[in-house]
């Protein structure tokens, strides 16, 4: 691993831990509040990310057929990645906030806490691969007959299925 790569790796633990030093901060102070709030929204779900991006970059996106855009995967591929570690931190937020207050012990700052050692923990751990082993392509069931009326409908069962990303 090269220190650039540890570097964008430690990221999102770093700012967890300084999102829980600005809680030093005077209250409603408008970096305490920049700092948890841009923690919450994306590091926990970057560092999950971090770990099963490799498997995410293991198939591509694939554009539309009438119109090749050369950036259009790369694009794709970014805005899948940011949205899904927005999604990720939030249900992580949730999640552990939930079972805090199951156990009656919800504070602020010991969900930022959990979350910053979820973080931590996540950067921390090696990444997933993509498996080597191809997957077969889906047939249609054999009650419906492929003819070509049958492949040409869309929404019947012997219908091609599209790539991640296209658009059918």
């Amino acid at each position: 691993m090269t220190p650039q790569q540890l570097v964008v790796r430690m990221l999102p633990p770093c700012g967890g831990w300084l999102a829980l030093a600005a809680l030093a901060l005077p209250d409603a102070s408008v970096p305490r509040g920049a700092a948890v709030v841009a923690f919450l929204a994306a590091g926990p779900g970057a560092a999950l990310v971090g770990v099963c991006g490799p498997a995410l970059r293991a198939r591509p996106a694939e554009g539309p057929v009438e119109r090749r855009d050369p950036a259009f995967e790369h694009r794709s591929d970014l805005l899948e990645r940011l949205m899904l570690a927005v999604l990720l931190s939030v249900s992580a937020a949730l999640i552990v906030a939930t079972v805090l207050i199951a156990a009656h012990a919800f504070s602020g700052q010991r969900v930022l806490l959990a979350l910053t050692l979820l973080t931590t923990l996540a950067a921390l751990c090696p990444r997933l691969r993509a498996s080597s082993a191809t997957r077969a392509p889906r047939t249609a069931p054999k009650e419906t007959p492929e003819t070509p009326e049958t492949l040409e409908t869309p929404g019947t069962p012997g219908t091609p299925t599209t790539g991640k990303g296209s658009a059918s």
